[in-house]
């Protein structure tokens, strides 16, 4: 019996690389897509690092791509303006990233002890989630008003006769622009602990009751400890989001009142879009010291996350 040898395909009566029988279709299949990776995601990146060392001013093209070196660097360590921001922003996250953490955990809890209609319920966290961000803030932006807003109208009805200004005043406007955006993020990390709970087998709890584990141990000493790996992976996910903000103070306080508000990432929008000679040099600068500081905070939770308990 003989077989018969599979004849190749030739070129120029020369064999063809590999690549081109095999893979050349499915690189050809993702060249669009990593095209645009390439041009909306990874030029901006280069453009905006080289741009940070740079005195680039739009409304001066003379000065657009003018090295100054270490300069904005220098100038941004040494502005109180920066150092209020970043202080803004380290306080609107101990807000709302503990806040997302406890909310999404209590409700994944409590989802999960439903046994008729989890699915809506978890459709309905979900929601906000896949609303609109602009459409949002603005309706809690109406909701925030002084005179005619759901949430003041309800405590007049309460008998509170002066209900704050929520979003008007230095003491409520941080906490109320973190209620909105926590109500906007938090369903998500919903899910994911969720996904969490019920890939943890039934019969550790089980076996944790007839030991005499209460509840509270058993949240504890099980559900907690095999969750570290999604509380790590919401972490990731929401920190540098939290940490850079811009949309919240851009849609409610414009970082007002007297920049109770202003964080990071609002005030390197309105360095470089709003305020004077639109300077994007210096609010390059900002953006990539943000960038590694958020870079630095998403290393120590892997480095937590690897620990053994």
């Amino acid at each position: 019996m003989t077989t018969q040898t599979p004849i190749r395909k030739t070129l120029g009566g020369k064999k063809q690389p590999s690549f081109l029988r095999n893979d050349l279709p499915g690189y050809l299949f993702i060249a669009p897509a990593v095209l645009l990776y390439l041009v909306f995601n990874i030029w901006p990146l280069i453009r905006g690092i080289l741009m940070a060392f740079t005195d680039y001013r739009f409304v001066y093209p003379d000065t657009r791509w003018a090295f100054n070196g270490i300069e904005n660097f220098v100038k941004l360590f040494e502005s109180s303006k920066v150092r209020e921001a970043a202080v803004v922003s380290a306080k609107y996250s101990l807000i709302v990233v503990p806040a997302v953490l406890l909310l999404a955990l209590f409700t994944a809890i409590l989802i999960s002890r439903v046994r008729r209609g989890a699915s809506f319920y978890r459709w309905t966290v979900y929601l906000p989630t896949i609303l609109p961000v602009a459409v949002s803030f603005l309706m809690f932006r109406q909701m925030y008003a002084p005179n005619f807003g759901l949430i003041n109208s309800f405590l007049r009805g309460l008998g509170v006769e002066k209900p704050p200004f929520w979003l008007g005043e230095v003491a409520t406007a941080l906490p109320a622009v973190g209620a909105a955006h926590l109500w906007i993020i938090f369903g998500f990390p919903t899910l994911l602990f969720l996904i969490g709970i019920y890939s943890i087998g039934e019969e550790l709890y089980e076996a944790a009751s007839l030991d005499g584990a209460s509840r509270w141990q058993q949240f504890l000493f099980i559900t907690l400890p095999l969750l570290k790996p999604t509380t790590a992976m919401v972490l990731i996910l929401i920190v540098p989001g939290v940490f850079g903000v811009t949309d919240p103070m851009l849609i409610l306080t414009q970082g007002g009142p007297q920049g109770s508000t202003q964080t990071l990432g609002y005030y390197l929008y309105d360095i470089a879009f709003v305020r004077g000679d639109l300077r994007l040099g210096y609010a390059s600068s900002i953006s990539l010291v943000v960038s590694l500081i958020t870079a630095g905070l998403v290393a120590l939770i892997f480095r937590w996350s690897r620990e053994r308990e």
